[in-house]
């Protein structure tokens, strides 16, 4: 699956590289600092990326679930599981997001 970096977060990683690259560091600490395996730390994270709505983080965490082993089944499970916590609009509006992904093969 190819990456799709959104405009903006291109302009930010071009014109702060220290920045971006202490970013993508603390991630990597954070998911390894633990026992949650890798494919779990990212459905975690898309779930997260839903509670606020964050359609660029759920096409990020979707690539990111899937490219460490999440089916697509998992990533459908994980947002519906969110429905009592977040509500139906913000559930139906992350599986949306994760189609955008999901069926793009």
């Amino acid at each position: 699956m190819a990456k799709k970096y959104p405009d903006h977060y291109l302009r930010i990683k071009d014109r702060y590289p220290e920045y971006n690259s202490v970013l993508g560091d603390l991630g990597k600490i954070i998911r390894e600092s633990g026992p949650i395996k890798h494919k779990n730390s990212h459905l975690i994270q898309l779930a997260a990326s839903a509670a606020i709505r964050s359609e660029g983080a759920v096409h990020s965490h979707v690539r990111r679930a899937v490219n460490a082993g999440a089916t697509a089944d998992e990533i459908y499970h994980a947002l519906i599981l969110l429905t009592s916590v977040i509500g139906f609009p913000s559930v139906a509006a992350a599986i949306s997001w994760a189609d955008d992904i999901l069926q793009e093969k």
